[in-house]
C-alpha cells in the first residue's frame, strides 16, 4: 500500500500520482491520496516522512514559497522547520510517496518508479 501527499494544482503531484496509479495497478497495490493541504499533516507525520526520507526538514520544504521568507524561517533549527511544516502545510514540497517503510519525494516523478525496482 502507498500514501501519498498531493496537492492536485501542482503538476509534478498529478504526473507522480499518475505514475504511481499505474504502477500499483499492475502489481495491484491501493494507494491513499492524501491532499495535505486540505488534511494537514501533523507534527508526529512530518517526523516519521523525515525518517522514511532519510533527510532533513529543510530538504523536505519548499523554500522559495514566501511564507519561508515571511516566517523567517532561514537558519531555523529542524523543531522550527517541522513546527513551521505543520502550521503551513504549503512549506512542504510535494509530492510525498511512502509506502510506510521508506519514503520519496516526487520531484522528478520518475523518483517513484525506484518503488517497484527489483
Amino acid at each position: 500500500m502507498f500514501t501519498i501527499y498531493h496537492n492536485s494544482r501542482c503538476s509534478k503531484s498529478r504526473q507522480t500520482l499518475a505514475l504511481l496509479e499505474e504502477q500499483a495497478q499492475k502489481t495491484n497495490q491501493e494507494i491513499t491520496i492524501v491532499e495535505y493541504l486540505k488534511t494537514p499533516i501533523d507534527h508526529a507525520q512530518i517526523k516519521q516522512l523525515l525518517a522514511q526520507l532519510n533527510c532533513t526538514a529543510i530538504e523536505m520544504m519548499r523554500v522559495k514559497e514566501a511564507e519561508f521568507s515571511e516566517n523567517n524561517l532561514k537558519g531555523a533549527n529542524e523543531e522550527e522547520l517541522i513546527n513551521a511544516m505543520a502550521n503551513t502545510a504549503k512549506l512542504i514540497e510535494r509530492p510525498i510517496v511512502t509506502d510506510g517503510n521508506k519514503a520519496i519525494i516526487g520531484r522528478p516523478p520518475e523518483n517513484v518508479l525506484t518503488f517497484f525496482k527489483q
